[in-house]
């Protein structure tokens, strides 16, 4: 949407990630990112922490179970969102802000770890081969092309 700001956050998770659900039954899922900025002290000739940068960060539906199931305490991401201020009065009457990063996508860091990718299967609406399946068929009946040399299954997945 316009007018939102878009960032990209690169760092470890704090805990676990903690999935619930709505009333209505919709998946939401919470968890903070820590980045840490490291530089080249050239005088010390050692790397240099900086001061950790705390985000939280909220998915929702289907991303939101894939990244409880997929994530722990601890696995270096990368996460693209919107952020997002929420005002709020505290206790004394004073008037804060909290920064909050709703998450639009998320996934391993690959850098220093490997990953392997498994589609999640998925009815209605996009079949992940970037076209719709068209009248609510479910996407299981549809057959995307196979992006990942896999058995076509539906919808684009989640990843270990």
């Amino acid at each position: 949407m316009a007018g939102e700001t878009i960032i990209t956050v690169v760092g470890n998770l704090t805990a676990d990630p903690e999935l619930r659900f709505t009333p209505s039954g919709v998946a939401v899922a919470n968890f903070v990112i820590a980045s840490t900025p490291r530089n080249f002290d050239k005088q010390a000739n050692e790397w240099k922490d900086g001061e950790a940068l705390f985000v939280r960060c909220t998915v929702w539906r289907e991303l939101a179970e894939h990244v409880a199931e997929s994530l722990a305490k601890g696995t270096r991401l990368v996460a693209q969102g919107r952020l997002q201020a929420n005002s709020f009065e505290d206790k004394e009457g004073n008037r804060r802000t909290a920064w909050e990063l709703q998450v639009d996508e998320v996934g391993p860091s690959l850098r220093f770890a490997t990953a392997s990718v498994q589609r999640q299967g998925r009815g209605g609406g996009f079949n992940g081969a970037g076209a719709s399946t068209g009248g609510g068929r479910p996407a299981e009946q549809a057959q995307p092309a196979d992006t990942w040399g896999g058995q076509p299954s539906g919808e684009w997945g989640g990843w270990q």
